[in-house]
Order: structure tokens, then sequence, then C-alpha cells
């Protein structure tokens, strides 16, 4: 008989978003009408789980009975209903299952649960058996899934093989090159044979032995694309160029670069032409003018670092900032989930192991059209669609539970993106530079590998990204992609943001390509590395797995043995694994052991080789006038080509696409990605304040990019040389100074082969790099490049994205929205020459003079044109507050759609025009009717805003129902408020950090500033012993405390992302909840929870009931919002009772706006329920319009909730939870916004003790 007990999980209908998008799915996209019916159910498998605890989780882990219904072993379907489930394939990471088993252990912590979790879907209706595989192959990405019967396991206990020895090759170093050749094909390696070649003469001439399959796979690791960058290096023998109209420009920057290294380089004969060389060639000259002053100099390669003089508190401190791009595009490609999530993950490991705190990131993708059908998809791939949402869910599940502000998401649409999609990801990080030691690595010292557990996924990512693929490829390559686990990054960077622990670190790497062999490898020439030591997630790894795999959240830190105690001590406080894996030695050789066994040494030397020296020639293709791309189309109807501009798949609306991404956690967001008082203008940039933990500052960083794939298609060189002009300006248009930017560059080229055709693009698009790069006198510090980007026949647009990253004063930041009626607009137009290239001198006098007129307030908003022109970036700036704008008749009509890149509009206020010192033309003038208006045209705002918002909406929905019923609701007056008898002069706070919680430093903050003093402390859980002696320290907290913050986040539950049943569950701990009761009842204490912190309260039961009692099938609760999907937008909502004490400064009736950010807000309640809140005047918040209008209209009540309730209180109103993040708000924070951001919640909670 089976010990597994097996629960179905299903939502009541009311509550099934992911069923009715199924559904919706089914029937529209794949068109499949007979299917009438779907169901989802999450299916648990359990063992190892004593009756009663069982009994327990099935309601509150497995299920949450407000809105669940849970099924013991079977469920009841319709007739002639088709059934089928998905697991993860062996190896991935199940999030799902393994938050439930934190939970049954938090319920009784000695318990050893096994849990594999599975979706069952059940299809209704008739269907034939090719429609059902049709609904499977939607359902089912098999690169990370596969389907499962329903026959359930005799055990979930798994038998690992112990693994064999690991493999010589002999004969190896005798074997001819047939031989060889043949050996060499059955490895499918992604070096080169001349590489495998290389390594024969290696072990033959200098080792005298054989090599093991580790030390093969360990070199092609090293020496990937992926690590080594073996395309950019390839020495670039003889250089031509074809003849054409855009030949001379070219063949003077090949020219006058040649002259700079001939300068650089003088005598030396190690150095030789390569893309490599010409990527860095611009930074290594203008060093050498002195105009790289900023840069910090180290070993240490972790990102682009500077150091910035940093003003806290009116002292100034000298700050690291550091940025750097990261690209996944063949892992997006096949798992769009994973692929896209450790996109993110892999870009912010880099600035963290050079221990800074990674406050931002920018999205930047490329895909083709993602409206067309299903049907166009390639034999091979997977549909457009699935792609671009499966990688935006990916990268913002994965941002928003480590608690990292995305400030700037935008996808770039061409049809040839269908070869390999682009993702990338940009971030920006910082930490006091005093807190950053930087040392070498000594004999003796160890190396501690902290964080995630080594698993089979990324087993040969980095060789897989370096190859080429085709449809046979595609399948094998699973094992490719990792499997992101947020909640582990965030210990991570909790830990390192700690200067006690980042004092401690002399050097680090992070875990990304090549895993152990590379990450700890290349800490120290000479080194021991212990893989018997490595945390495994399970037995059965053998060595070279061990050595290679790419398991994520990985960080490797080289600390003198004297402090390793100290330092596994503190990894232990953040609730981190963290063992001693390896130790520096003198030799320097990689040795790797492994069961007792070498099974990796190879000398230091040898593996700096790179491989085999490997050369070409180029031959450089030259644009031609023929099919000039800069050119002023004829216009036959104004009106038709506006509408059409807007309705443009790279003009349109990603509205939808954008919100699903947090953009206001850290509280430091100088810009919510949509302002005006509509949220309806996009920022062309992010800003940030800098993340400083105690103290104000007015320090702001700024990221930008820039690139346009249909110009680079034409000319690499001029793409190239635009998207720096293009970063540049919309740096400038923020009011950011130009002269202090700093690049970092992302190339994405087609695979190259032995034709030296193929090597023109990179090389001409380096070219074009480097002389905007010298022509501006700023550099290109860092950048990254992805050289795979071919699929059978087709290859990706040559692409290289330039980021500019500026460090500027809140004082001086503008937002694009247009401000006031009667004020003028300009336009800064940039001059160039007869090959269509700017003339640097004039546009760096323009920009400098336009930054001069923006800190003298001439310039209130501004926006730099694209491919588009004038037309779309005036409407654009007019939507936020829905102005009008009246152009003026003189404006030639082809020049409102003509591409204008590092042109810039402005507005001025009336009367400011004659003082303004860049040289300008006034285009139009900003009225007060919602319209645009040029000569007869009229074209209204409704028109223009449904035209730019329809077009991606069935691909990235903004609205689920067209409900907008108004909510007539009381709002409730008191004489009586709960008065606190205890008294105290600074209240003590606690606030409890669970896996997941990502808004603590906000939360502490925030009460911080209102007096309080504020104590947080983390959960453990890695064992037994840690969940008892946590029990223990929060027991002990809660009573020396006055108020407990339950603060938001992701602790996940049974739901992935959401659902707070780390909070709900540890907090039924009998020690615990007295500790709270107590607080509450007998020290007339409040508590507080915010977003997965008001999920908590509603879970324990604290509100509505204000005891912990958990919930009833009736009970109100939180569900997933109405849209299905991650909202992150400001929300205007009402206060309707002055009850609370925590709302005593707060106007009742007043409009407030703040950040929401979830995926799990929507309030639902029984119809009686909602008339007893209102009427006991429990109800604190509702969602509502500017004016303070309450319905059921998604624009403002964003997640659906019943009766548009954002927040509740307990009966005496001492408790209060609410979703929108009243903490999230300082100095220039969201200055896009309109209304009033301060509720002034903690400050009313801490003056209640005074």
């Amino acid at each position: 008989m089976s010990s597994v007990r097996r629960v179905y999980v299903e939502k009541k209908p009311d509550f099934a978003v992911a069923a009715k998008e199924l559904r919706h799915e089914i029937r529209n996209y794949l068109g499949l009408k007979g299917v009438t019916g779907v169901r989802e159910l999450i299916r648990y498998d359990v063992e190892n789980i004593s009756d009663e605890v069982y009994e327990r989780a099935c309601k509150t882990v497995f299920s949450e009975p407000p809105v669940d219904t849970l099924y013991e072993e079977t469920f009841e379907t319709a007739e002639g209903s088709r059934i089928f489930s998905v697991e993860f394939l062996p190896g991935q990471f199940d999030q799902r299952a393994d938050s439930a088993v934190q939970c049954i252990q938090f319920l009784k912590e000695d318990e050893k649960p096994l849990v594999r979790s599975a979706t069952t879907y059940v299809i209704e209706g008739s269907i034939t058996d090719e429609e059902f595989e049709v609904i499977k192959k939607h359902c089912i990405n098999p690169v990370d899934s596969r389907e499962t019967d329903m026959i359930k396991p005799e055990t979930l206990v798994t038998k690992f093989e112990e693994p064999a020895d690991v493999k010589i090759f002999s004969g190896f170093t005798s074997m001819e090159e047939e031989q060889l050749k043949e050996l060499y094909v059955s490895l499918n390696l992604a070096m080169t044979f001349k590489d495998f070649q290389h390594i024969q003469n290696y072990f033959k001439n200098e080792e005298k032995r054989d090599p093991s399959m580790t030390e093969i796979r360990v070199l092609d690791t090293y020496w990937s694309d992926h690590c080594r960058h073996t395309t950019f290096s390839t020495e670039l023998k003889e250089v031509t160029f074809e003849d054409g109209d855009y030949k001379k420009p070219i063949v003077e920057t090949y020219e006058r670069y040649l002259k700079d290294r001939e300068e650089l380089f003088k005598g030396r004969d190690d150095k030789f032409v390569c893309l490599m060389d010409l990527a860095l060639m611009a930074m290594r000259k203008l060093k050498k003018e002195g105009k790289l002053a900023d840069q910090e100099e180290s070993d240490e390669i972790n990102a682009c670092s500077i150091v910035v003089p940093v003003e806290i508190d009116g002292k100034t401190e000298e700050w690291l900032v550091n940025f750097k791009n990261e690209t996944h595009n063949h892992p997006t490609e096949i798992e769009p989930f994973g692929g896209a999530a450790t996109c993110l993950g892999g870009a912010i490991r880099d600035p963290l192991s050079g221990r800074t705190y990674v406050y931002q990131a920018m999205r930047v993708t490329g895909a083709a059209d993602p409206t067309g059908s299903a049907d166009n998809t390639l034999k091979g791939k997977l549909p457009q669609k699935n792609i671009v949402r499966g990688a935006a869910h990916g990268y913002s599940s994965y941002g928003n539970q480590i608690g990292l502000a995305t400030g700037y998401v935008k996808e770039i649409y061409h049809p040839d993106y269908v070869a390999k999609r682009m993702e990338i990801g940009a971030v920006m990080g910082a930490a006091p530079r005093k807190a950053v030691i930087r040392e070498t690595s000594d004999p003796g010292d160890i190396i501690i590998l902290l964080g995630g557990r080594t698993g089979r996924d990324g087993c040969g990512g980095a060789t897989g990204s370096s190859k080429v693929h085709t449809e046979a490829s595609i399948e094998t390559c699973g094992a490719e992609v990792q499997k992101g686990n947020a909640p582990t990054e965030r210990k991570i960077q909790r830990l390192f943001r700690r200067e006690e622990v980042s004092r401690l670190i002399k050097k680090c790497n992070d875990f990304g390509a090549g895993g152990v062999s590379v990450a700890i490898g290349e800490l120290a020439a000479g080194l021991h590395i212990y893989l018997d030591k490595v945390p495994k997630k399970y037995a059965g790894l053998d060595g070279t797995e061990i050595s290679i795999s790419e398991s994520q959240e990985r960080m490797a830190v080289v600390v003198d043995p004297k402090d390793v105690d100290q330092f596994l001590a503190y990894a232990n406080e953040e609730n981190l694994e963290a063992v001693s894996v390896a130790e520096v030695t003198e030799e320097p050789r990689l040795v790797m052991i492994w069961r007792g066994k070498e099974i990796v040494n190879i000398s230091r030397a040898f593996l700096d080789t790179n491989g085999a020296h490997q050369e070409t020639n180029v031959v450089v293709e030259i644009p031609s006038k023929e099919n000039k791309y800069f050119v002023r189309e004829e216009v036959a109807d104004v009106k038709e080509k506006w509408l059409n501009t807007l309705k443009d798949l790279n003009c349109c609306s990603q509205k939808g696409l954008v919100e699903m991404f947090d953009s206001s956690i850290g509280a430091g967001s100088v810009y919510m990605p949509y302002g005006g008082k509509y949220q309806l203008t996009e920022t062309q940039s992010m800003v940030a304040k800098l993340p400083v933990l105690e103290g104000k500052t007015d320090t702001v960083t700024m990221m930008s990019y820039g690139f346009d794939p249909y110009l680079s298609s034409w000319s690499p060189y001029h793409g190239a040389v635009y998207a720096v002009l293009e970063s540049v300006a919309k740096i400038v248009a923020a009011g950011g100074d130009y002269s202090k930017i700093r690049f970092t560059f992302q190339e994405y080229f087609r695979r190259m082969t032995e034709d030296p055709k193929r090597w023109s693009q990179p090389f001409a698009a380096l070219l074009g790099a480097y002389s905007a790069q010298m022509g501006f006198g700023l550099p290109s510090i860092g950048g990254k490049d992805s050289m795979s980007g071919t699929f059978n026949e087709i290859d990706v647009p040559p692409t290289l994205v330039s980021f500019a990253v500026d460090v500027a004063s809140d004082k001086t930041i503008i937002t694009p929205e247009l401000k006031k009626a009667g004020s003028k607009l300009v336009l800064l137009k940039v001059e160039k020459d007869e090959y269509d290239l700017p003339v640097y001198g004039q546009v760096m006098d323009q920009y400098g003079k336009f930054f001069e007129d923006v800190k003298a307030g001439k310039i209130i908003s501004a926006y730099t044109l694209d491919s588009k022109g004038i037309a779309a970036a005036v409407s654009k700036m007019a939507f936020g507050n829905k102005m009008g704008v009246k152009i003026e008749h003189n404006v030639d009509q082809r020049d409102l759609f003509t591409a204008g890149y590092g042109d810039i509009v402005a507005e001025v206020p009336d009367g400011k025009v004659g003082e303004l010192s860049i040289t300008y033309t006034v285009i139009g003038e900003v009225t007060d009717r919602a319209a645009f208006e040029y000569g007869n045209t009229v074209i209204t705002m409704d028109e223009a805003l449904s035209a730019w918002t329809g077009t991606l909406e069935k691909v990235f929905r903004t609205r689920a129902t067209e409900n907008k019923e108004c909510v007539e609701t009381p709002v409730y007056k008191t004489d009586s408020v709960y008065v606190c008898k205890n008294k105290i002069a600074k209240p003590r706070v606690f606030i409890p950090v669970f896996p997941g919680t990502n808004c603590e430093y906000d939360s502490k903050k925030a009460f911080e500033r209102a007096g309080a003093e504020v104590d947080v402390k983390v959960f453990k859980n890695l064992t037994a012993e840690d969940i008892r002696d946590s029990v223990q320290i929060f027991e002990k907290s809660i009573s020396q405390a006055q108020i407990i913050m339950f603060p938001g986040g992701f602790s996940a539950g049974d739901e992935p992302d959401g659902s707070a049943k780390f909070f709900a569950t540890a907090f039924q701990n009998e020690k615990i909840k007295e500790a709270v009761m107590k607080l509450l009842n007998e020290r007339d204490g409040l508590a507080l929870g915010i977003c997965n912190g008001f999920q908590a309260l509603i879970k324990l039961g604290l509100v509505p009931y204000g005891e912990i009692k958990g919930q009833d099938v009736d009970s109100p609760t939180l569900t997933f919002n109405t849209i299905g999907r991650h909202i992150s937008k400001m929300v205007y909502t009402k206060v309707v009772t002055d009850k609370s004490p925590w709302l005593q400064q707060a106007v009742l009736g007043g409009v407030y706006t703040n950040p929401a950010s979830h995926g799990e807000g929507r309030f639902v309640a029984s119809k009686e329920w909602i008339e007893k809140l209102f009427a006991n005047g429990q109800v604190a918040t509702q969602y509502c319009d500017i004016d303070g209008n309450i319905s059921m209209d998604e624009e403002w009540n964003i997640n659906g909730s019943y009766a548009s309730i954002e927040g509740i209180t307990s009966p005496d109103g001492r408790v209060l939870g609410k979703m929108a993040h009243s903490e999230r708000r300082g100095d220039h924070v969201a200055i896009n916004i309109y209304g009033d951001q301060d509720l002034k919640i903690f400050e009313s909670g801490v003056s209640y003790f005074k």
C-alpha cells in the first residue's frame, strides 16, 4: 500500500482566474471552440507526515478555506472530460513544493515531509484527440515540464544510483587526428576542434597523462564563448572595406582606432586587433586623456564601478556605484520563465559579488510580433506570444520577489528576433566605499560557498548558449536552463548589505556559467576544491556534474582562516547555508577532489590560454543611399498617419507588460514608469535615489538605453552611433548632465563563421560605438557580448544596445508629462553631416545648454524623439494629464513622422521662451482641450488613446472586466477612538522577516522616521533546531514590543508567488500566538500589515476578528487579482473611517496616492460580512479615482476588490491591514505622480503611545 497521501486543490468558481484565462486562450488563441470549460487543480503528493500535522496542513498550507475546495485522493469530473497532469522535470526547482515543506516544518519543526506538486487540467466539451494534443502542447513546455500519469506513486523517496567514477580517456594523448575527431564529435563540445587538439598537445607534452571527462568538460566551459568571449577575442588579420556611399566615415573611424592603439600599445607584441580590443579602445584612450578619473581600480571584475562623492545629512562620503547588463537569450528562448528569471538573477549577482546592494533594474527585450496566430510558429520553436508572456512573468516574478525595483521596461519588436529572443537585464548597485575591501587571495585562505544547493540544472548552460541551435538540439538541452530561487537571492543581498560581513570578504565571485569550476576556479591561481563538501539538492551527482552545474543563487567568497567561523555565524543569522569548500594553494594549479581522488589537476597557465588562438578576416559591408534609412516620407492624411503611428508595435502602449514589474519597492524610485494624473505618460529612463540605509541624500542615479533594430539593419555603424546618441539624449531630457555619463554596451549578433562578411556587422557596429564615444569624449566601461543569434537560416538583427548611466541631484530631475496649458513646445534639433552622422560639437553644446535651462526652471518637461518622430512624442507627453497639443501650422507635416534620434521636445512655461539658451524652434503649445490639433486636423484624446492602447491588449491585458458600477458606501465618523493606557515615549516595533519578505528595509525606515525604535529579526528555518531557536527569539522580541508590523513581500505557501503562508503558519505556534495576544490585550499594543502583511493578518484572523483564530469557510480574505497577474501602479485610496489609531493623522474622506504592487490583493467577502464591516467602521480605506469617487472600474479598483475595499481593521481599530504600500514614500520619490502620498500611518501609530 502506498504511504503517499494525495490532495487536489481547486479555486472556487468566483476565484478561478487561471482556469478562466486558459479557457479564453484555448477558445480564442488556439481556436478550439468545442471546449466549453476548463478546470485547473493543484495536486500535492505528501509523504512522511503525521496525521495531526496533515490535517492542519490541509487547512493552512495546501488550501485556504474561503477560496479553495480541497479534495482528498480523487475528485469528480463531468462526463466526457479529458484530464492530464503536468509536473516539473526531475531536477527543476519546484517553488510550490519547496514552500509547502517549509510551512509544514513551521507547524512541527521535527517533521521531515516530502512533497511533490503537479498541475491537473480538466478539459470539458467535445474535442478530437488531435485537438487534445494541441492543448497539451500549449500547456507543457518540454524543456522544464512533462506530462505525468494519474497513478499515485508507492513512495516519493527517490533512489539515486551511486555515480560511477569519473571516466579517463585512455589513449587520448596518442590518438591520430581521425580518431581524435571522432571523439570530439561524440562529446558535442562548444569548443573548436583546434581547441581539442590544443588540449591533446598539453596533456601529451606537459602532463604526460590522459585527461578525465571532468577536465574536458571544465575546459569546454572555461573556454566557451559565454565565459571567455572567444568570438570577441578572435584575431582579425585582414580588414577590407567594400565600396559604398558611406565608406569614408567608417574607414576614417577604423584608421583612428589603429592610430590610437598604436599610441597606447607601442612596442607590445601581445596585443592584436579583435572585437574585444575595439570595444575597449575608447575607454583606454579616454582614460589616458584623464577623462575617466572616477573609475574604481580593482583586480576584481564584477561590474562597471565608479566612485561617487555622496552627501548624507550634510557629510560627504565616498560611495561605489556599480552597473551591469546581462543577457539570457538562449535560455529564455527555450524556457521563457526560468530563462528570464535567471537573466535578472545573473545581472544582480555581478554587482552583488562586488559587495554593492542592487536597487534598480531595467529590462530591454527583443521579440518578433506576438500578436499573430499560433499557426505561424516555426517548427521547434515556442509561439512568440508564449515566449513574451512567459519571459515577462519570469523576470517580474524574480525581481518582485527579491524586492528589486524595475524602473524601466521596454520590448522591441523586429521579425528577425524570431531567430532567438533578446532578453537583457541591466542593474544598478551601490555601497559605501568603506564597506568594500578588495584584497588578494593568499595561500591558506579559505573559500566559502553560500546560498543555494547544487543540482543538475544548468549543466552545460555556458556551452549551450555558445552553440548554434537547430530543431534537434532544442530537445536535448533541458538541463541547460537554470531555475531561479529568488528568496535565497534576497537572503544573500541582506547578508552582503551588512557592513560587518562585507568587510570580511577579501574577494568574491558569483556562480554563473561554469559553476564551481569557474566561480571558485577564478578566485585564485592555485586551489584545492573539495567537491564532496559542496551542498547538493539530491544525491546521485557525479564529480563532473558538481564541477560544472550552474545552479543559481550561489556565491563563493574568499576569507582569512581566522574569519571563517565569524562569517559562517553571520550567514546562519540570515538563514543561509554556508560551507567551506576550498583552500588557496601556493602552486598555481586548479585541483578538484571528489571521493578522495583528484579528478581535475590543470595548470593555471594552460587554463589562461583560453584555448587555441583563433583567427579570421573581415570584409566590411557599406550601407547605400538607395535604401537609405533617413528619409522624409510624403504624408497623404495626417490623422490616419498619426493614429497608425500610435498603433505601431514599436510605439504603442506596453502598460499591460510594464505593470507586471514592481517599480516602487525600496521607496527610492524617482519616476514611476507611467506618470501624470492618469499614469499614461511613459518615461524614457529610470531614476532612483541612492539606497542609503540611514540619513538623507539628494544623490540619484539615472539609466537609459538607446537602440533601433531597423536602423541597425540598414547600417550597423549608424545603428551604434545613434544608439549611443539616443541613450545620452534620454538622460538629458530627464534633467541629467551629459558630461558625466558612462556607458555599458550589449552586443548581440548572428553566429560568426569562416565567412569574412559574417564579421561585418559586429565590426561596423563597434566602429560606430567607438566614433560616438570619442565624439562625446565619454567612455563605455563595460559590456556583454552574445554572439549566437542564429536559428537555421535566420539571423537576429545586428544589435548594439547602449546603456547610459549618470549620477545627478534629485533637484534637477524633470518629468516628461505636459504640465500646464499655455506652455510652449520647442524642438531642439541635432545637426547631421553629409553622411547622416551627428555633429558632436553642436550636440554637446546644445545638451550642455539644455541642462542649464532645466536648472534655471525654463524647461519643465521634455521628451526625446525616436524613429517615430514628433507626433508620437507629443502624444505620449500629453496622455499623462490628458492635456491638448496644438501644433504650429508652419511645421512640415512630413516632419511630424520623421525619425529624430537625439532631438528633444521641451515644454517651456509661457513667457520663458525668449530666455532659453538652447537653439530651438517653437513647434506648438499646450492647451486644456484634450485633443491634438494641426491645421484642420483634430484628433481627440479618446481617439489617440484608443489607437495607442489597442495593439498589445490581447497579449498584455490591462483590463479583465468591463464592470464600472459605482459603489455607494458611507464614511464612518466616531467620537471614541481606542486610547492607550500604557504610554511610552519611544515605542518599540517588531518586524519579522521570513523567506520571501522584501519590504523590511522600507518599513523600518518609515517607523524610524516617525520616531519609533525598530527591531528586525530573521526567522531561521534551515534545521529543526533553527526553528525552535527562532520561536524563542520571536517570543522574546514580541514581549518587548508595543507594535508588531508584518511587512510586504512574497512569503510563499501553496501559491508560488504569495499568500503569506509563512507568516500565517509560524504565528499559529502556541508560544508566538500567546505573545501576540498579550501585546494586544494586556499592553494595548498595535499591529499593522501591509500587502503580504495584510494577507498574514487576514489568514491569522487578526483582521477582521482581532485575534489569532485562523480562517473559516466564510471569512473575508484576499485572493488573485481579477486580471490574473501582478499589478504595480500608484493607486488612489480614500480614508472612510476615523475609528483606528493608525488613521488619526489622516483626513477623513481624504484621497491619498500610494504604490500598490501585488498579485493577490483582491479583497473578497460575503455581502453580510461587508455590511458588518462598514457598520462597525472597520473598512479603513477604499480604492477611488482622483476625485474620490468609488467604483468597480478596474482603472482605479485595480484588483477587483469587493466594494472596492483596500484596507480593513480589527473591531477596535488597533490592527490595520491594507494593500497599498504607505511605507514607500520619501522626498523626490514618484515625482511624476500627482496627489498626497503621505497617509501618516506610522506617525499616527507612534503618537498613539505618547
